[in-house]
C-alpha cells in the first residue's frame, strides 16, 4: 500500500485530503507544519508528499529547500497562489507538481496516481542507461556522472530518461508533458523549462558538459 504524507497547517484541508486518498486505499499521515514533516521523512518511507505552501514555522518552500537535503520523495505542491512565478518558484526549488487552491477532487487524484505511476513502473524496470558518461540506473533510481551520484528528483529523473531513450530525436514540451505527466495534465507546457532547467544546473554541477540537453528552438529538447 503507497503511503503519502499530507502536509498543512489547516485541520480540515487535511481531514478532506486524507478522506479523499484513504477512499483510494492509499495509507496516509499528516503533518501540521514543515518542521513535522522533516522530520517525519527523516525517519519514514514515504512515496509521496501533498505540501502547502503557507505554513508555520517552515513555509512549504523551506520545508522543501530541507527535505531534499536527505529525500527525493515526489512531491505536490498545494498553493492558494495561481501565478506563474509561485509555480516556477515551487518546481525550481524541487517539487515535481503543483496544485492551486481550490482544487478539484478528480484532478488531485490524478496527478497523485500520475506520479505514483511513474515511480512505480521506473522502480520495476532493471534497464542502465549510458551515454557520454552518464548512467542511469532505473533500478536503483540513480543517475551518476562517471561513478559519482548525482541527486536528481522523481520529475528530473524522468525527464532525463525520456531524452536519453530518443537520444538524437527532438521532442517537444508537449510531448514530453504526455510521457512525464500523462495527457491528464492541466499546467502549462512552460513547466518542463523549469525542471530541464534545473536538471541542467545538476548535470553541470557534476562535470557534464553544458551541451549535454541541447535546446532546439521553436521545438522543444533533444539529446545527440
Amino acid at each position: 500500500m503507497k503511503k503519502i504524507l499530507i502536509v498543512d497547517d489547516e485541520f480540515q484541508m487535511r481531514k478532506l485530503l486524507k478522506l479523499y486518498l484513504q477512499q483510494e486505499n492509499y495509507q496516509v499521515e499528516e503533518a501540521e507544519n514543515g518542521k513535522e514533516a522533516y522530520e517525519k521523512v527523516s525517519q519514514k518511507e514515504f512515496d509521496l508528499m501533498i505540501l502547502d505552501v503557507m505554513m508555520p514555522l517552515l513555509d512549504g518552500w523551506e520545508t522543501i529547500d530541507q527535505v531534499r537535503k536527505i529525500s527525493d520523495i515526489p512531491v505536490i505542491m498545494l498553493t492558494a497562489k495561481g501565478s506563474t512565478q509561485d509555480k516556477v518558484t515551487g518546481l525550481s526549488r524541487g517539487a515535481d507538481d503543483y496544485l492551486v487552491k481550490p482544487f478539484d477532487e478528480a484532478e488531485l487524484m490524478a496527478r497523485v496516481k500520475a506520479l505514483l505511476r511513474r515511480t512505480k513502473s521506473k522502480a520495476e524496470e532493471e534497464m542502465i542507461l549510458h551515454y557520454k558518461g552518464v548512467t542511469l540506473n532505473f533500478a536503483a533510481r540513480e543517475v551518476t556522472y562517471e561513478k559519482d551520484k548525482i541527486p536528481l528528483t522523481q520529475t528530473e529523473f524522468d525527464l532525463l530518461e525520456v531524452l536519453m531513450n530518443h537520444k538524437g530525436k527532438a521532442l517537444s514540451r508537449e510531448q514530453l508533458v504526455e510521457q512525464i505527466w500523462g495527457i491528464e495534465f492541466k499546467g502549462e507546457d512552460r513547466t518542463v523549462d523549469s525542471h530541464i532547467r534545473n536538471l541542467r544546473d545538476k548535470l553541470k554541477a557534476a562535470g557534464v558538459d553544458k551541451s549535454f540537453i541541447k535546446t532546439v528552438w521553436g521545438i522543444g529538447y533533444k539529446i545527440d
